[in-house]
């Protein structure tokens, strides 16, 4: 299954999702109605004599207005328990991660366990094409476990427990963070905030007869005796509510654990990798607290405490290891739980911390730049894109990967990138960036520059993915001046080439995502026949920047036509000022296409600039086009 069909497949378990919720609210109004009923009954018949059907229906009748209000007032409770739930995680993964005792992994952090874990994330980032996540840790967790959490790839966290860091290898925790990195591309997270969301809303009953169980009302009366009578229907109500919270749960939650071990295999190339994880887990005396308190969260973990098959959020550990290896006997967990489990030593997370060989140069390889290899690619980073982009990430030059990771300086960083080799358009720069930040930012440019006078035109989105996680904790008044700084930067030369238009493109959407991260959507339901301006404009541009020369790009532009099957025209030129203008605007009306017509739009943007051979700067303005349409674009190899 690849991408497109994930984000279906995610956008159809959310309908099925709301489906269940109105059912189980359904069913809660229409419990919280007879308990109503029952407790009219006996107010109106205390000695308990009136009891039959002509009695019941009488009552009932009688009763419709108050009970339609008590339908209202549950349903309404419910609802507005959801809502409210859901908003306080508007802010995305992080709120999550730190309202569950997660501890950001600090830029200049000098653990091994955390630096090994960032490199690990960095790494499956840059490889997969997406921003990378805020990391968390959970320090007071010795347990084995993870999850990720957002709305989208923009404001995601992932988050590891202290124990998953001190007991297992690298090859383990990167099994471990491809499972996560697969929820994070295959659309889950928001799945998941809507089910913490919605079973808040449905245990909320059960918390306010709670809350009238606990309160004390003086001495016994028959108004303490109805309270506490309505605390008891309302909490028994509660757990018929939580049966349908754990029913939903397990309909939507289980497979997918399942699919995200394969997708973590088919990342790493390394089965025994996260089968060695699961194993750990299996075999462990004691389980993750956090499993163990998993009620509104068990459903994000990588591992969960619920056993229960029937209600069970994820599988049982032995039989995902058994899908990972046919041949596994569970008695292996037995033998594996009379020895203890030994800690990585730092000597052995420093060696697992080696830097491979260089990057790699020149062109793409031809067999990579197939627009099914691309297709295919995407949401999936195999082991050979995962090597590339530790390759890359080892890369970046110390100065600007330690100011990427610096709250201080990520924002420098984002300048650096567009200061000008001319020497009087720089002078230009520095006094805008001055003028917008500081006199201090000014420094810091000219730090960077002193250090590291150019970087390779492969490193440079790569060092701006890295940075992404630290600009996003910058605040919102900051980024927007940000935002109006790069616009004249861009501008000092009076023209905008292909790499400032992407790097322009790539943060107003990542940041746009995490400022509104709810509003962030990989699919609307347009269709390519209600766009087709917006497709003819992109499929010019993106001919004429591949070919300067007017004959090739209209035979580019023809061939993108051909691939979607739309009558051909002559090519329209589109003016040097005029094109990101034109290009800002279709992207913003493609970005709402359903996923499948996405993947025929890609696949025509990739038989355009396929006709002539794909260069960097295409590649680069590419995955500026393919992260605008909210689909995460692979590093090539």
């Amino acid at each position: 299954m690849d991408f497109f069909a994930h984000q279906d497949r995610a956008r159809r378990r959310t309908h099925l999702l709301v489906v269940l919720f109105v059912l189980a609210v359904v069913s809660i109004v229409a419990v919280v109605d007879l308990v109503a009923l029952a407790f009219l009954g006996f107010g109106s018949d205390p000695d308990g004599l009136g009891v039959s059907p002509e009695f019941s229906w009488t009552l009932a009748r009688e009763s419709l207005p108050l009970l339609i209000w008590v339908s209202v007032l549950t349903a309404g409770a419910i609802g507005l328990a959801s809502l409210f739930r859901i908003l306080t995680l508007r802010n995305g993964g992080g709120a999550v991660a730190r309202g569950l005792g997660g501890v950001m992994v600090n830029a200049d952090t000098t653990d091994p366990q955390l630096q090994r874990l960032r490199n690990v994330v960095e790494e499956m980032s840059i490889a997969a094409g997406v921003p990378v996540p805020q990391i968390y840790v959970l320090e007071q967790e010795d347990g084995i476990n993870a999850f990720a959490a957002g709305y989208s790839p923009a404001d995601a966290a992932i988050a590891v427990t202290r124990g998953a860091l001190r007991t297992l290898s690298r090859s383990e925790l990167q099994g471990v963070v491809a499972h996560e990195f697969s929820h994070i591309l295959n659309g889950d997270m928001r799945l998941n905030i809507r089910l913490i969301g919605i079973l808040f809303g449905i245990l909320v009953l059960a918390i306010i007869g709670r809350l009238m169980l606990s309160v004390r009302h003086g001495r016994a009366s028959k108004h303490t005796a109805a309270i506490a009578m309505i605390g008891l229907a309302l909490v028994a109500t509660g757990y018929i509510g939580l049966l349908f919270g754990r029913l939903i749960r397990a309909s939507v939650s289980r497979q997918r654990e399942f699919l995200a071990d394969a997708s973590a295999i088919q990342f790493t190339r390394e089965p025994e990798g996260i089968a060695g994880a699961l194993k750990k887990i299996g075999s462990a005396q004691a389980g993750s607290a956090l499993a163990a308190d998993s009620e509104e969260i068990g459903h994000m973990l990588f591992a969960a405490g619920l056993t229960r098959r029937l209600l069970a959020t994820h599988p049982p550990i032995a039989d995902r290891i058994r899908a990972i290896e046919p041949g596994f006997d569970p008695a292996e967990l037995e033998r594996m739980r009379a020895m203890p489990t030994p800690a990585a030593s730092e000597a052995g997370l420093v060696a697992s911390m080696a830097e491979p060989g260089p990057a790699a140069e020149g062109r793409p390889s031809a067999s990579s730049l197939d627009a099914d290899c691309i297709v295919e690619a995407i949401g999936r980073p195999n082991r050979a894109r995962i090597q590339v982009a530790a390759r890359l990430n080892r890369a970046i030059p110390e100065p600007l990967a330690r100011a990427a990771r610096s709250t201080e300086w990520v924002m420098t960083v984002v300048c650096y990138l567009l200061i000008d080799p001319d020497p009087e358009i720089r002078e230009r720069q520095l006094l805008m960036v001055a003028e917008t930040l500081g006199s201090e930012h000014e420094r810091q440019v000219g730090t960077l520059l002193s250090a590291v006078p150019s970087l390779a035109a492969d490193l440079r989105i790569p060092l701006l993915e890295i940075a992404f996680p630290t600009l996003r904790r910058r605040p919102q008044t900051e980024l927007t001046r940000l935002m109006a700084l790069l616009d004249r930067l861009i501008h000092a030369d009076g023209q905008i080439d292909v790499f400032e238009y992407v790097l322009a493109r790539l943060l107003a959407q990542q940041i746009q995502d995490t400022i509104t991260p709810s509003d962030a959507h990989s699919a609307g339901t347009a269709r390519l026949s209600d766009r087709e301006n917006e497709v003819r404009d992109l499929l010019i541009i993106l001919a004429v920047h591949g070919n300067p020369d007017q004959r090739t790009a209209r035979t580019s532009f023809a061939a993108g036509l051909a691939s979607l099957g739309m009558r051909r025209r002559e090519l329209a030129p589109i003016g040097p000022k005029d094109w990101p203008e034109r290009l800002d605007r279709a992207l913003d009306r493609l970005d709402r296409l359903r996923m499948d017509d996405k993947q025929r739009l890609l696949r025509a943007l990739i038989a355009t600039l396929q006709h002539a051979g794909i260069n960097r700067t295409e590649i680069e303005l590419l995955r500026a086009v393919v992260a605008a349409l909210h689909v995460p674009m692979p590093v090539l190899d």
